[in-house]
């Protein structure tokens, strides 16, 4: 397996061409890496719009802020890639302390092992036999690599046990408690949890590692539903550890934690009891590495503890109008292609004018086209054909997915780097 560092060094070496949208097109020929020693500016270097840009102040805060908050509530943290699949920031996120990264398919492992992860927390069921045998050859062929993945029925472990028949080493697996009756998947009670146990004791290429879950799966989520929810998770723990099912662990994982909930997490997983080898208590949340301005800026739960900090969003899509029909109508040149758009339209930020910003005052996003953003403006909005708008944008799930270069801009403007994405 290639280095990660080496891998990462790759990516500054790829060539600027039609295929990164946004960029300067007399960048095209140059290497990534000598575009970024440029230094151009997001505005006067050459850009075209629409362009999506992260702030790399912000970004900064939060891989720091997170760090500090996983930290002091003794939590190890494994942000789920998902989010971004940034190998750049995989990276960025484990130099700022996480334990390893948290994915959901056998394509995302594939694009984190190809950059030299080596702790994964696979947050599914994994029963394709293909991607079965290929986990275990990169077991079998790196001793430091650690995998875990979710266990979620009887069937499941039959499956997984027969695909890796022969393994040198066993997977690691973590049965999933499910967080309610309509909950998206999950073993449901703990009779079955017990058996899901039980099947994985009986499998000779599994090792049972702990328990997990996601309570933001819990019916009508809030505070005392979702602590409630987490220790029922905690206490599965407790049983499956006097049950001896945990004997011979180096540690046992007990995992949760999504981007709405995780001061509940780090409230009730500070209460996890001794147990018969330690504990990794594994927090997940992924969305913070972006933030966002609209369904993660409600749900932070830095609104319910204000005290440890805020996250910062750091995404900002920069579009031009180009079109202005009426006094109570313009519209942008980025639409569904460009913004997320499956949770909060954009929202309209700041006009730009010959260099000068100004707030988006009576500015506001009705709808999206494909291509196009619909603004509605009242008579105090003066926008012109021509004017920059910045959007602020709501999920970074289908942020980051829409966008395969993304340039780092300083507040000034100056962008110092670029994130590849692998969607």
């Amino acid at each position: 397996m290639v280095s990660g560092t080496d891998a990462l060094a790759r990516l500054t070496e790829e060539r600027v061409d039609h295929r990164f949208k946004g960029l300067p097109p007399d960048a095209e020929g140059l290497t990534v890496g000598e575009l970024a020693a440029q230094r151009r500016n997001l505005f006067t270097g050459g850009f075209t719009t629409p362009v999506l840009a992260l702030s790399a102040e912000r970004l900064e805060h939060n891989l720091r802020l997170m760090e500090t908050y996983a930290a002091r509530h003794g939590l190890a943290f494994a942000p789920h890639g998902k989010t971004s699949m940034a190998p750049q920031l995989f990276h960025r996120q484990i130099e700022h302390g996480a334990w390893g990264i948290t994915l959901a398919v056998p394509h995302q492992v594939r694009v984190a092992r190809a950059f030299g992860v080596q702790r994964i927390f696979l947050a599914n069921e994994l029963v394709d036999a293909a991607a079965l045998r290929w986990i275990a050859g990169e077991l079998d062929t790196d001793p430091a690599f650690r995998f875990v993945c979710y266990v979620d029925s009887v069937r499941g472990a039959e499956l997984m046990d027969a695909a890796l028949s022969g393994a040198s080493r066993p997977v690691d697996v973590v049965v999933e408690l499910a967080a309610g009756e309509d909950a998206r998947t999950g073993v449901r009670t703990e009779a079955e949890c017990a058996a899901v146990a039980d099947a994985v004791a009986g499998a000779r290429s599994l090792r049972l590692a702990g328990v997990a879950g996601y309570e933001g799966e819990v019916p009508g989520a809030d505070p005392k539903r979702v602590h409630a929810w987490l220790r029922r998770l905690v206490s599965l723990a407790v049983d499956f550890d006097r049950a001896g099912r945990f004997a011979g662990l180096d540690e046992i994982v007990v995992s949760a934690g999504g981007s709405a909930w995780f001061d509940a997490v780090a409230d009730v997983f500070a209460g996890i009891p001794e147990l018969s080898s330690p504990v990794l208590k594994l927090l997940r949340s992924g969305a913070y590495v972006s933030h966002d301005d609209g369904h993660y800026r409600r749900l932070t739960p830095f609104n319910r503890v204000p005290e440890e900090g805020a996250l910062e969003p750091a995404f900002r899509l920069w579009t031009q109008v180009v079109s202005r029909p009426s006094a109570e109508q313009a519209f942008t040149n980025a639409g569904k292609r460009d913004a997320a758009y499956d949770l909060d339209l954009p929202c309209a930020q700041v006009v730009r004018r010959d260099g000068a910003e100004y707030p988006a005052a009576g500015i506001s996003v009705t709808g999206l086209s494909d291509q196009h953003a619909w603004l509605r403006t009242t008579g105090e909005a003066a926008l012109e054909v021509g004017d920059w708008v910045g959007f602020g944008l709501s999920h970074p799930c289908t942020s980051f997915d829409k966008w395969v270069l993304v340039p780092v801009a300083e507040a000034d403007g100056t962008v110092v780097d670029y994130v590849r994405t692998f969607f």
